[in-house]
Formats: C-alpha cells, sequence, structure tokens
C-alpha cells in the first residue's frame, strides 16, 4: 500500500486573516509587515496577498520600498500571537485527520503542516483527494479562510505539490506521476534546495531537476559531503523515507475524533471521551512518562473551537486523575456554550519521565 501524505499551506495566512477581520480591504493589496524599532520606516514585509503581488511586492522586501510600488496598499503591523492563535485552532484540525490517533502530524510552520492518511485512505488516492476536500472545507467553515493542499506518496511531493495550485487548490501527485511532475522543474524548485546550493549545482553544470536526477551520485557526495550529496540524488528522484513526526511530539500526547453526530448530550460525549482518555493514558503508560497539565479541545457545530487546560500540582501518571480532570474540564465547556459539539480532543502535556510519581489517592 502506498504512503499518502498531505501537506497543507494555508493561503497568503496573516493578510488573508486581516481580510477576513476587516472585509472593507479584501479587494485591495494588503501587506503586513515586521516593522522593526524605527517604527514603520524600518522592518520588512512579512506577507502580503495575491493583489499585492502581482504589484511586485513579496516577502522579505523592505517595507519602504513595498511602499514605494505600492503606495495605496493597505499597510498592517505584524500580530503574531493572534495569529498564533488561529493556526493553533487549525492545527489541531488538521491533527485530528491524521493517522495513528493524530501521531502522524507535523507543523513545519504557522502556516503548514504534514498528515499522513495512508490508512485513513486505505492507500487510495482518490480517497485522498476527497479527504482533502474536507480538510478544505473544516478549515473554510471554521475560520474562514482557505488553504492548498498538496497530495504525494511521501513528504517532498506533497509539499512542492501544495504550491502547485495555489490559492485554494488542490495537487494530487501518484507514484506514476513524480517523474514527469519534477524533471522539467529548474533545480531551485526542488524543496529543500537554497541559494547557496543552486550557486553550486549551477557550477556543475546542474539547471533542473532532470539534470540532478541524472547525475552521477559519486560527483554529488564529493561536491556536497556524503549525506547531503544522497539526499541531492534521491530527493530529485521523487524519493523520500522521511517520516511524518511532530517535533515536538516528546512534550504531549493526544487524541481527538469526531462525535457520530454532532450533539451535546452529555452520556454521547462523556462516553467518547472515556474512549480519548483510555487512549492517551495507553500512550502515557507506553512511553512511562507522567503529566501535569491535560487539555480538553471541543470543536462546535458552527466549528468554533475552545481549548481549555487544567496544570496539576505535581506530575501523575494515574487514569483516574486524567478522567477526572477531563470531566471537569469538559463540564466547564458544556456549561458554557448551547452548541451542540462536532469534535473533542484530551491532550496531555509537560511530560516528564515516570519516577515514582503520585496517584490519584495520593492527593486527597
Amino acid at each position: 500500500m502506498s504512503r499518502i501524505i498531505l501537506h497543507v499551506d494555508m493561503d497568503y495566512f496573516y493578510a488573508a486573516i486581516e481580510e477576513r477581520e476587516d472585509p472593507s480591504i479584501k479587494d485591495k493589496a494588503v501587506v503586513v509587515c515586521m516593522y522593526s524599532n524605527r517604527g514603520e520606516e524600518g522592518g520588512a514585509v512579512s506577507t502580503c496577498n495575491y493583489i499585492a503581488r502581482e504589484a511586485g511586492i513579496h516577502s522579505a522586501m523592505p517595507c519602504r520600498l513595498a511602499k514605494s510600488i505600492k503606495p495605496d496598499a493597505v499597510y498592517l503591523p505584524v500580530r503574531k500571537e493572534f495569529y498564533t492563535e488561529v493556526s493553533d485552532r487549525i492545527m489541531e484540525v488538521l491533527r485530528s485527520y491524521s493517522d495513528g490517533d493524530g501521531e502522524l502530524f507535523e507543523k513545519i510552520s504557522i502556516d503548514e503542516a504534514f498528515i499522513e492518511i495512508t490508512d485513513g485512505a486505505g492507500g487510495d488516492f482518490d480517497t485522498a483527494v476527497r479527504i482533502a476536500k474536507q480538510i478544505k472545507g473544516d478549515v473554510k467553515d471554521m475560520e474562514g479562510l482557505t488553504c492548498s493542499v498538496g497530495i504525494g506518496p511521501n513528504k517532498i511531493i506533497a509539499k512542492m505539490a501544495s504550491s502547485r495550485q495555489k490559492p485554494d487548490g488542490i495537487t494530487l501527485i501518484r507514484n506514476e506521476d513524480v517523474e514527469d511532475f519534477l524533471m522539467e522543474m529548474p533545480v531551485s524548485k526542488l524543496w529543500g534546495i537554497g541559494n547557496v546550493t543552486e550557486d553550486k549545482l549551477a557550477e556543475m553544470g546542474i539547471e533542473t531537476v532532470k539534470d540532478l536526477a541524472g547525475h552521477d551520485v559519486q560527483e554529488l557526495i564529493g561536491a556536497f559531503g556524503k549525506s547531503r550529496g544522497a539526499w541531492l540524488k534521491m530527493a530529485a528522484s521523487g524519493i523520500d523515507d522521511s517520516p511524518v513526526k511532530e517535533k515536538t511530539a516528546s512534550d504531549q500526547i493526544g487524541r481527538m475524533a469526531s462525535l457520530t453526530h454532532d450533539t451535546r448530550k452529555s452520556d454521547l460525549v462523556l462516553s467518547l471521551l472515556d474512549e480519548l482518555v483510555d487512549d492517551v493514558f495507553r500512550k502515557v503508560r507506553s512511553r512511562s512518562v507522567s503529566f501535569r497539565s491535560v487539555t480538553v479541545t471541543v470543536i462546535y457545530s458552527n466549528f468554533k473551537t475552545v481549548t481549555k487546560s487544567h496544570t496539576l500540582n505535581h506530575p501523575v501518571a494515574d487514569k483516574a486523575m486524567l478522567r477526572e480532570v477531563s470531566y471537569q474540564i469538559m463540564g466547564e465547556l458544556l456549561d458554557s456554550s448551547t452548541l451542540n459539539l462536532r469534535r473533542i480532543g484530551v491532550r496531555v502535556g509537560n511530560l516528564q519521565e515516570s519516577k515514582g510519581q503520585k496517584t490519584l489517592a495520593e492527593f486527597f
């Protein structure tokens, strides 16, 4: 069964959020700037919408230059904390689609992530397209934002595919399409190749991915070292066995799932919560860790996402404690809204290696 990896990339994320917050600017060039301590006279463009890009503005461009190119654009300061809150809600949804009960998920920046759905799609790429459409719909319904999705047999192909039909697109590259997809690309388009590597490859007469795939691997190793040279050869051939794995996975363990239908009936909600608690605690035991924080996430029927956490006084490795705290948080969330719930999740954090931590009985 072929691996199936999705790369989900939010479209002009910061600027899109600003357009959502102020619809009056949606049809204008919008530029989000990271200002320096010199105020609006310094700093660089963080991102911009497509209208601004068509005018010649791009990320990392000095803000002063951008304003000289398009003085009538809307220039806004970065609101990183606010964007992070939006990102966190989106990432919870993306994680819920990944295999391994949410473990085969890898956030690589505030606005993009890999999701492995090999099992979820049954190894079928047509099913993967349907899942991608569902993800896009969920993100749009929940946050009013669009994303582009690349689907491929590995991370490199999925990552490069996601930019093929931006904005708001889906690009599918099956195993048999990989060679045609890659071969005529400039080598600079291969994910992981920066300016220094591109210049060095150009000195070797390598300008396209096809040139790189056909180049002698020993010459590449001689020029770039064993690890980098071998990687360049494999990447150009569309080969990538790297796993989808969250870099901060050691800091938390969680599980998220959908209810059979939208509801706020406590017996149905708590029944699913019990399953999630059991699964999370099973992973806690298998990793021989304890936890100090418990987080419950709910996604309501209108796709509003709320996350609430509780921090314990001491690290514990006790399922009864996990269940009790999860029940308490869920009760507070149910009391705070009359909306039906669509999805719920449980996560533990502040993990430590288990060394005789307290159990529930010791807290009373």
